[in-house]
């Protein structure tokens, strides 16, 4: 089971300074974890695929879990960056909440790199559910945590519970983008970003100072 220990500045950190090499071999991971799976991926793949030599891979990642954990720290916490990279949000409330909703909402479905590494985590959760307990450790509890303390830091809000409040407007972003972007909601029952976005904020703006 891959470690999942270490602070998100000091996993930024890794990322600034990660090689021209490692980005090489994450590339080519990438491509094999997508066509063959978690399961189906070998070392001996990803070395053709990255134009790289086993050995090579070793001696930048321990092994494919750590080689999948770094990819999902290379396109998600790279994605999200710009709310992750500090131990704290500052700003007015309901405009730091839309900009959070808005950089999560343009990062994730416009990027189908994103969108197939999260895909690719839900399919294998089942066999590997240390994937998924990993994705949701590095991007989801990390928002979760930021956003809730950043929230009990506002008692003017008069929100009873920040982390469940946290928790609400994660997973109705996350909700959002599985339905449109992954389940064919954009065909069946398409739904604007703004509209969306315009509800969500309406909805916890409505709630606060009760």
């Amino acid at each position: 089971m891959p470690k999942t220990s270490g602070s998100q500045p000091e996993t930024l950190s890794r990322l600034r300074a990660m090689t021209q090499k490692q980005e090489q071999i994450l590339q080519g991971a990438m491509q094999v974890f997508l066509i063959d799976g978690y399961a189906g991926t070998s070392m001996d793949r990803v070395s053709a695929e990255a134009g790289v030599s086993k050995q090579t891979i070793y001696s930048h990642f321990q092994d494919k879990e750590g080689l999948f954990k770094a990819l999902i720290e290379r396109v998600t916490i790279a994605s999200f960056q710009g709310i992750f990279c500090t131990e704290d949000l500052h700003g007015e409330p309901t405009i730091l909440l839309r900009e959070i909703a808005e950089t999560y909402l343009t990062k994730v479905a416009e990027n189908p790199e994103y969108l197939a590494l999260f895909r690719l985590i839900i399919t294998e959760s089942q066999r590997f559910p240390e994937l998924a307990k990993l994705y949701t450790q590095t991007v989801i509890q990390r928002g979760r945590l930021l956003l809730s303390q950043y929230l009990a830091s506002h008692p003017e809000l008069g929100i009873s519970d920040p982390e469940a409040t946290a928790q609400i407007f994660f997973g109705s972003l996350v909700s959002y983008v599985m339905v449109q972007e992954m389940l064919y909601g954009k065909e069946m029952m398409p739904l604007s970003r703004d509209r969306i976005l315009d509800s969500l904020m309406s909805f916890l703006l409505a709630h606060t100072n009760k």
